[in-house]
């Protein structure tokens, strides 16, 4: 199995440790509509992501998952040049974002075929004329159902992915519609293994996050930081569980950080806003509070080396 990143494909072995939901830059649609905004100064916003990704790579992170959608502000050249400047392997996604918070109007006047081929074009081919290709595809569904729109997309997705073997990486509003995630795919001919459930620590709801395992499929606690939605000491007791559960070997993590906004964060304001509500949101707050804090707990030091090193090794390479 060979991987795209944005410098060329390598093998799963050469993933090293890897954080699976991390967003080096991303945009409401409309950010620039709003021309109240300083405008994007790309060179300062380049310096100030490599000096976060360099501090993530001094935790020996190697790899990094960038699921940002197409129609979230997807900048591939700028997350060619953070990888290349600060040592660390970036993979992007092809794919699109829910239908209450993406950009679904061009794509809902698309035949579904058209959109497969949009997909595998961009894995195959690169996106647009940068020749970078997407390494997974993004799948999204919104809170409590699933919309004919999201369906539409899955269904795309789901046919591109058993077309060229990449992996599907899966956002989700309130762990809600992670079954339905995987009865979309599986029932497109893609194995549930070769799915990540997106944001599934976003409530205290072991036996859901359990579920999801037991169907095969890889269940993200991805969100650390984000305590607005849910307090890290839940998350982590409910990832305690998992492994106590048997379900070790189907945890990804990461922590979702968006290191550089576009504009306004609708509802919340600047990104300045974002960090006095949620301080800990940072690239390195896994590995500065969060693996110490499991390893208080009775989590061993061999299971976060299974669930950041062998976990997202084998959800690319079985």
């Amino acid at each position: 199995m060979q991987i795209n990143t944005t410098a060329g494909a390598i093998t799963p072995d050469q993933l090293g440790r890897t954080l699976v939901h991390e967003h080096v830059l991303a945009g409401y649609p409309g950010w620039f509509m709003d021309t109240r905004l300083p405008p994007f100064r790309r060179a300062d916003a380049v310096s100030r992501v490599v000096d976060s990704f360099q501090q993530l790579h001094a935790y020996g992170v190697r790899t990094v998952i960038d699921p940002c959608p197409a129609d979230l502000g997807r900048d591939v050249e700028f997350v060619a040049e953070i990888s290349q400047r600060s040592g660390i392997t970036l993979i992007c996604t092809t794919g699109v974002y829910t239908e209450a918070f993406g950009i679904p109007y061009t794509f809902r006047h698309l035949e579904t075929s058209a959109i497969e081929e949009i997909y595998i074009r961009e894995i195959e081919d690169g996106i647009g004329a940068t020749g970078i290709k997407a390494g997974l595809i993004k799948i999204a569904t919104g809170d409590g159902a699933v919309s004919e729109y999201e369906r539409r997309m899955l269904v795309a997705a789901t046919r591109a992915a058993r077309a060229t073997g990449v992996r599907l990486i899966s956002h989700t509003e309130n762990c809600s519609c992670g079954h339905d995630q995987i009865d979309i795919v599986t029932a497109g001919g893609v194995s549930a293994n070769h799915l990540l459930v997106g944001h599934c620590d976003g409530r205290d709801d072991h036996p859901y996050q359990a579920s999801l395992a037991a169907r095969g499929a890889y269940v993200g606690f991805d969100r650390f930081g984000l305590e607005v939605f849910n307090s890290d000491e839940t998350r982590m007791r409910n990832l305690r569980q998992m492994i106590d559960a048997g379900y070790r070997d189907q945890v990804m993590v990461s922590q979702d950080k968006v290191n550089c906004w576009l504009g306004r964060i609708p509802g919340v304001g600047s990104a300045d806003d974002i960090a006095r509500i949620v301080p800990n949101w940072t690239m390195t707050h896994l590995f500065e509070r969060i693996f110490p804090r499991l390893l208080e707990m009775g989590v061993s030091q061999s299971d976060i080396d299974t669930i950041l090193v062998e976990n997202p090794r084998r959800f690319f390479a079985d």
